[in-house]
């Protein structure tokens, strides 16, 4: 046994001894190197060391900023409880004017928000005059509005909507033409250039002597 340690042991520091010799060979290898070589090996060494350290910090940079899963449920359950309080806000009644306010005061209030710039206001103020004087004189004028103020928020497909209901509830309206015209520009802001000369052309057809006629006959030209 003692016998086969020995042996163990030559080959160990056999090894060594070889080990010491393919470093000392690769110092001298390395002599030989011209000297703007040897400079560039050394920078090369020391960009590949710093780039090492860079890597280990982006690393713990990146597990120390990534969210856990419990986290990011936490977040959806919170985006989806926010989500159902929004459809319950848009399913409340509408609100019912003061008793002491005139159909005309109603009105005129939620056609001062339009003035204002404030449209949804508008949008709520005619919506309640509607709700509340629906046999008015001005319940057809009210609808309009309500287009008008989607309108002028460019929320496109919610106007053509109302000028579209005005159309078909108030087809001898005084805004009559306005809606049709209203409604073509809708759907030129929409990019809908075939639907939107259908109306421009019906609209000139039905009203050939209104001033929204021209107005169509040059968005018409607008559009080729």
């Amino acid at each position: 046994e003692i016998s086969s340690i020995q042996k163990q042991l030559t080959e160990i520091l056999k090894l060594s001894q070889l080990s010491r010799s393919e470093q000392v060979g690769l110092l001298i290898e390395q002599k030989k190197i011209p000297a703007q070589y040897q400079v560039l090996l050394q920078k090369f060494n020391s960009i590949s060391f710093e780039l090492a350290k860079i890597t280990e910090k982006l690393i713990g940079m990146e597990q120390t900023a990534s969210p856990s899963e419990e986290t990011l449920e936490d977040t959806g359950n919170k985006k989806s409880g926010g989500e159902e309080t929004s459809a319950e806000i848009e399913e409340q009644p509408i609100a019912t004017p003061p008793p002491d306010l005139s159909p005309q005061q109603v009105f005129n209030m939620a056609r001062s928000d339009y003035l204002k710039g404030n449209f949804q206001l508008a949008v709520e103020g005619f919506a309640i005059y509607r709700e509340h004087f629906a046999e008015s004189p001005l319940a057809d004028n009210a609808l309009y509005w309500i287009g008008e103020s989607f309108f002028s928020q460019n929320k496109f497909e919610e106007a053509i909507q109302k000028f579209n209901d005005f159309i078909l509830i108030y087809p001898n309206g005084d805004k009559i033409a306005a809606a049709y015209l209203k409604k073509g520009i809708s759907l030129m802001k929409l990019n809908k250039k075939d639907e939107a000369i259908s109306v421009f052309r019906l609209l000139i057809s039905k009203f050939p002597l209104e001033e929204e006629t021209k107005i169509a006959q040059q968005k018409i030209k607008e559009l080729g």
